[in-house]
């Protein structure tokens, strides 16, 4: 692993400082990006206004006259985390601006990972026609559903795609589902700054303009409207466990919902994911929500169905929010199980590959029969982040009549963007991908089994044509050396207090250090003492197991331990060089 310490520009650093940051803060954000202190005002007044979003308008006015109209309203969800809360956001918000006006129902459905797939397809148009719906709503897909959308208007639905994902591209031309609304940031011609805002950020500005649209219908005033701002715990938890970019806005969107989480101002199944991950609302972090309660939900989407997910986020009866987080807990410690299993599994797998080549491949392609389609992304990204190869992992497709078929999920490492490495591959190999989609860190494909060697070669040599030494090697950035002065529990609180995550990494200090005492705790877990500026501090490296020189530039977060009543500061070490 190298290390390396991030640019920190003085001239920003004293710009945030003569604004009154702590000298700490100004320093870990000027390193990462921020250069005046606008950048840092979370309130709600500086979030983009909803007219900037193309098509936002054209929607708000759609639902509006459905509203009015007493017309039945199907939201199409997706199946994970970002597609929960934004289903669960469009049922609040819904039913919240439709009271008062012509009794519109409002349904959802989501669509089956193993049997429906992904985004809206003609058979889930059909189901939502045969619900009785006269306007189709999707949140988190829709963009590439272009037959999905066209059946679902030859069927008479209006439809509404809300989503945030990039278009299909054929030919070289981006392709657009037809006449229909759509309200996408990464759409041609939207001027709409945050191309990073998730699916669930999306409905909520879809939410702000129908508001903004009844008012000018004379439904509401300002003094009468209803408090939208109610969602925003619901926007942060889908913004952050859909690891999208935390840009100035993003960011803004999560202080805002951990600001009324911790204030006790959310929904009750929040509130009771919180309870069941033995975390406590009054100290939410953007940590809690990435790490706790997304899981548990994801983990709905995975193994079971995530109608368990909306129900336990749209109810506002707190018993039945209780009940049903205690299942998606079940459902994530199977999850966990299951995962371990297979992780271990395709560790097994993958070292055969690294004993048998002269030198170690430029990216893994992994498949068992055995291996859960569910769990195939998590189980990618925990080796991608083990041996960093960029990773894909196969699992039988388990829909009805699909068996010759491989559902393949893939993670990357910076430098190689896996879906540009999907469409090469695409055009060297015709037909050998029958379905592909995603980003730059991960993508997914379906092919056919008996194409998985094909795939593996093809997947090997673009590996080998883009990545060298360098990008293979694991870098680190960190923050350089932490001033003694600022190891304190009080700071760290205050650093657990910021909004951290993708695009704005969490504070890691460098330095070297005398390693005054180490052992093995737990079989795979190193505890540390070291000594630092003097004072002899706890550590730990979780999942690390050989032991460090006495001196060692050690990598590490501050974290407060709690032993006794007492809190300590704590090294949680993230790695090392000698």
């Amino acid at each position: 692993m190298k290390l390396i310490a991030r640019d920190i520009p003085p001239r920003s650093v004293w710009t945030l400082e003569q604004a009154g940051i702590h000298p700490l803060l100004a320093r870990l954000f000027a390193a990462r990006g921020v250069r005046h202190p606008d950048e840092l005002d979370d309130s709600l007044a500086r979030l983009q206004p909803p007219e900037h979003m193309r098509g936002a308008t054209e929607a708000a006015q759609l639902l509006a006259d459905a509203l009015q109209a007493g017309r039945r309203i199907c939201i199409v969800a997706d199946y994970d985390c970002d597609g929960a809360t934004a289903c669960a956001t469009a049922l609040r918000g819904l039913r919240l601006l439709g009271a008062p006006l012509g009794g519109a129902a409002v349904d959802y459905l989501v669509p089956d990972r193993v049997t429906d797939g992904y985004g809206l397809t003609p058979a889930i148009a059909e189901r939502v026609q045969a619900r009785g719906a006269d306007v189709l709503v999707t949140v988190d897909n829709g963009i590439a559903s272009v037959d999905g959308v066209a059946h679902a208007r030859a069927l008479g639905l209006q439809v509404l795609v809300t989503d945030h994902h990039l278009p299909a591209v054929i030919d070289g031309q981006v392709r657009l589902p037809q006449d229909c609304v759509i309200v996408n940031p990464n759409q041609p011609g939207c001027p709409f700054e945050s191309k990073a805002i998730a699916g669930v950020g999306v409905m909520f500005y879809v939410l702000l303009a129908l508001r903004a649209e009844l008012r000018a219908r004379g439904v509401f005033t300002a003094q009468t409207q209803p408090r939208i701002d109610t969602l925003l715990p619901l926007v942060a938890l889908g913004t952050v466990a859909d690891v999208v970019k935390l840009d100035p806005h993003n960011r803004r969107l999560v202080a805002q919902g951990l600001k009324r989480i911790r204030s006790g101002q959310m929904p009750p199944g929040m509130a009771a994911l919180f309870q069941v991950a033995g975390r406590q609302p009054l100290l939410a972090s953007s940590f809690d929500l990435g790490f706790a309660l997304g899981p548990r939900l994801n983990a709905a989407g995975r193994l079971r169905d995530m109608t368990l997910g909306i129900e336990c986020l749209s109810t506002d009866d707190a018993q039945r929010a209780a009940e049903l987080a205690q299942q998606l807990d079940a459902i994530n410690r199977e999850r966990k199980t299951l995962e371990g299993d297979m992780r271990e599994q395709a560790m097994q797998l993958a070292e055969a590959l690294w004993d048998e080549a002269d030198s170690p491949p430029p990216a893994l392609c992994l498949f068992d029969p055995d291996f859960h389609e569910g769990v195939i992304g998590i189980v990618a990204a925990r080796l991608k982040d083990k041996l960093y190869r960029p990773t894909f992992v196969f699992a039988a497709s388990q829909a009805p009549g699909k068996a010759h078929e491989l559902k393949g999920s893939g993670r990357s490492i910076p430098g190689f963007h896996l879906r540009d490495a999907l469409d090469l591959m695409a055009k060297r190999h015709p037909g050998v991908l029958l379905r592909f989609g995603g980003h730059a860190a991960a993508a997914g494909c379906t092919i056919a089994e008996e194409h998985l060697d094909t795939f593996d070669q093809a997947f090997q040599q673009i590996a080998a044509e883009w990545l060298d030494d360098a990008t293979l090697q694991r870098r680190l950035e960190t923050d350089g050396a932490l001033d003694p002065q600022y190891r304190r529990v009080d700071l760290i609180d205050t650093l657990h207090q910021q909004v951290w995550g993708q695009g704005f990494a969490p504070p890691v200090f460098c330095e070297e250090v005398e390693i005054v005492s180490q052992r093995l705790v737990g079989q795979k877990h190193l505890q540390l003492k070291v000594r630092h500026g003097g004072d002899v501090v706890d550590g730990i490296w979780f999942g690390h197991a050989e032991p460090l020189p006495s001196r060692v530039k050690l990598a590490f977060r501050l974290d407060a331990d709690e032993w006794q009543g007492q809190r300590r500061v704590r090294f949680l070490v993230e790695g090392a060089e000698w």
